[in-house]
């Protein structure tokens, strides 16, 4: 039986461990070595994954495929592993994207391609270790250790402006989450226990639930990241080379989403009751302020990098609105979000690639010289505009839906993003793909290679997959969301408080 199997300890050290095969492959000497063993090393890391959903169990909401060892004895530490029905499609994501980035990268990275290579496999890991550690500690420790990998990604391989991105990415989330440390901390002198579970069952008072939110809210919300805290995600994007931009949006805005879910939320539900009013204020000024200032933008990326934080207000929208269409909507939005997003980025490495700018006014009629490629760019920027039919749609249709139970002026207001990116998507597309032929660099492209067309179509094939059938992911995540929301309607105020 593969359940007997440590499946979740081999979906996170398969990747971590092919990282530092890929690693001891030397210099670029051997760098045709490093990309055959990363693709290798990513492949059996989504392969590891896999069990999770064919072995998973549809009707249990609970944590499945645990694994629990003592490991710091004396604080009553455990390497202590769990997946349901939430963290599970956020696994299958994160070893996919990997996949992508390794192909993605193939001829594009030139220098220093071993590291570059086993930055992304450790990271897919730690990732993955995130999402499914059930002791406090050990998933402080795999958030912070996954920041090093992409630190270095921008780092090293990023624009011009890389260290004051770098640093600024690190800063934002290193503050925030030494104040969910202290959260840890404070539970663990209350409970004697690291185990998140422990903490669900411990009774809190009201100021002292929302103190702990609050503590946890400044780590998450940086993450996801929300207004007004996101101002390090456009930098970092820019930045970024092309894998590390796939990374940040498909898979890195999601932990601090998930954190919410896993976290905040159950441990602290009064308070998130409490303060559910503040928390679909912050989404809704993210879903619609975001996109009026994505509707600037000159350069491609930080209008991609805005529209992710515009699409990620709608799932702490839906989180907090607390009913199964808005929680549902806003997983399927992470899952979509994650594809859509990363693949909007690769399309923008496509052209940056070969004409090496950023800017919607370098280009124009892209469509004449690289029809193939502009199929698949409209494809996905009409996925980012919630086109029916594509998993963009999906999302964002559950959340409205699920608010317009709540109210109606959340549901109007969350709806108006599909105007809003509508609007800043076809004003992109239309300078960049149609029209005459810009310049003598449009008029010199040459269409998509083999290796690009393979990775933008599984990409498309993914996206229309789950706009028509949606239901791979809503069957995963229905028992555990039920399970979730039943929870989060119990108060967990000491007696007589």
């Amino acid at each position: 039986m593969m359940t007997d199997l440590p499946i979740i300890s081999l979906a996170i050290w398969v990747p971590i461990l092919a990282g530092i095969a890929v690693l001891f492959t030397g210099d670029d000497r051997r760098a045709c070595l490093a990309r055959w063993m990363a693709l290798a090393g990513s492949i059996a890391g989504f392969l590891a994954t896999l069990p999770l959903y064919t072995e998973f169990n549809f009707a249990d909401g609970g944590f499945q495929f645990q694994e629990r060892f003592s490991w710091i004895p004396a604080f009553n530490i455990h390497y202590h592993l769990g997946v349901d029905g939430i963290s599970v499609p956020l696994v299958l994501l994160t070893s996919f994207i990997t996949m992508v980035v390794v192909v993605a990268g193939w001829e594009v990275i030139e220098k220093r391609v071993a590291q570059y290579m086993a930055a992304f496999l450790i990271m897919s890991g730690l990732m993955i270790g995130v999402f499914s550690a059930l002791d406090s500690i050990l998933y402080y420790v795999f958030w912070e250790a996954m920041l090093i990998p992409m630190f270095l990604v921008i780092g090293i391989w990023g624009g011009p402006n890389r260290v004051y991105a770098t640093i600024k990415f690190f800063l934002y989330t290193l503050l925030g989450s030494l104040l969910m440390l202290v959260a840890f901390i404070y539970l663990y002198h209350q409970t004697d226990s690291f185990a998140v579970t422990d903490y669900y069952q411990l009774p809190l008072t009201l100021p002292v639930q929302v103190l702990i939110f609050l503590a946890f809210f400044m780590a998450f919300a940086v993450k996801i990241p929300m207004w007004p805290v996101h101002t390090w995600l456009p930098d970092a994007h820019v930045e970024a080379p092309t894998g590390g931009s796939v990374v940040l949006a498909a898979i890195m805005l999601k932990l601090g989403a998930y954190s919410f879910l896993r976290f905040a939320m159950p441990i602290a539900p009064d308070a998130a009751h409490y303060l559910a009013g503040f928390m679909i204020t912050l989404s809704l000024i993210s879903i619609v302020y975001i996109a009026f200032v994505a509707l600037v933008q000159k350069d491609m990326k930080k209008l991609i990098a805005y529209s992710s934080i515009s699409h990620m207000g709608f799932v702490t929208l839906g989180m907090f609105i607390f009913n199964p269409l808005g929680m549902e909507g806003a997983i399927v939005q992470m899952i979509s979000h994650g594809f859509i997003s990363g693949a909007m980025f690769l399309c923008v490495g496509v052209l940056y690639d070969r004409v090496h700018s950023r800017e919607i006014a370098a280009y124009g009629g892209v469509a004449n010289t690289m029809p193939t490629f502009a199929a698949f760019a409209v494809l996905f920027a009409m996925a980012n505009a919630g086109l029916p039919g594509t998993s963009g749609f999906v999302g964002e249709f559950l959340v409205i839906l699920g608010a317009l139970q709540v109210n109606f002026w959340y549901a109007f207001l969350a709806a108006l993003t599909l105007i809003f990116g509508a609007a800043y998507t076809l004003w992109m597309v239309k300078r960049v793909f149609f029209g005459e032929v810009g310049n003598h660099n449009v008029a010199a492209l040459k269409d998509l290679s083999k290796r690009e067309f393979l990775v933008l179509g599984v990409l498309a094939v993914m996206v229309i997959g789950f706009g028509v059938y949606p239901a791979p992911i809503t069957e995963l995540t229905n028992a555990s969301v039920t399970q979730l929301l039943s929870h989060l309607a119990q108060s967990k105020l000491p007696a007589g408080y």
